[in-house]
C-alpha cells in the first residue's frame, strides 16, 4: 500500500481538465477488472467552398472497426476500440486509454450532396468528406400586396 500526498490544486486541475462528457454521461472509464466502457471521439467540423469536413479522433482504432452510415439525412460514425490483450508477464499499474464501442451522429446540412460521401483514416484520424451541391441563387422577387 502506498500513501499519497493530498494536493488539492492538482485534483482541481485534474478535474477541470477533464472532458464536459465524462460529466454527463457520454463517456466512461474502464474499470481494471477489464469490464468494456463506452466513449465518443471528439469531433471536428468545417467547411471549404466545395465541402464539409468531418474528422474524428479515432487513435488505435483499426479502419476496419469503423463504419460510416447515412440514414436520414444522419452522418453516423460508429465502431470499436478494443482491449488489447496484455503478456502475462505484464503488470498494469494505471490504465486511462477508455476502449469499447462508440458512435457519433451529425445532421447533414440541406446542400449536402449525399451520394458523393467519402471517407479516409490516417494517422488515428479518420476524415469523411461531405461534398456541397450547388444551390441556385434565386433572384429577388416582388409580391405584390392585395
Amino acid at each position: 500500500m502506498y500513501l499519497v500526498r493530498w494536493d488539492p490544486i492538482r485534483e482541481m486541475d485534474q478535474f477541470f481538465s477533464r472532458p464536459l462528457g465524462s460529466f454527463i454521461g457520454r463517456e466512461s472509464r474502464s474499470t481494471d477488472a477489464g469490464e468494456e466502457s463506452t466513449w465518443a471521439p471528439t469531433l471536428d467540423v468545417s467547411e471549404t467552398d466545395s465541402e464539409y469536413l468531418v474528422r474524428a479522433d479515432l487513435p488505435a482504432v483499426k479502419k476496419e472497426d469503423v463504419s460510416v452510415t447515412i440514414d436520414n439525412e444522419m452522418l453516423t460514425i460508429a465502431g470499436e476500440r478494443k482491449f488489447d490483450r496484455q503478456e502475462e508477464s505484464e503488470k498494469v499499474h494505471r490504465r486511462e486509454t477508455v476502449r469499447g464501442m462508440f458512435s457519433r451522429s451529425l445532421s447533414l446540412p440541406d446542400n449536402a450532396n449525399a451520394n458523393g460521401i467519402r471517407a479516409e483514416s490516417k494517422d488515428g484520424v479518420l476524415t469523411v468528406h461531405v461534398p456541397k451541391t450547388k444551390v441556385e441563387r434565386t433572384k429577388a422577387i416582388e409580391i405584390k400586396v392585395q
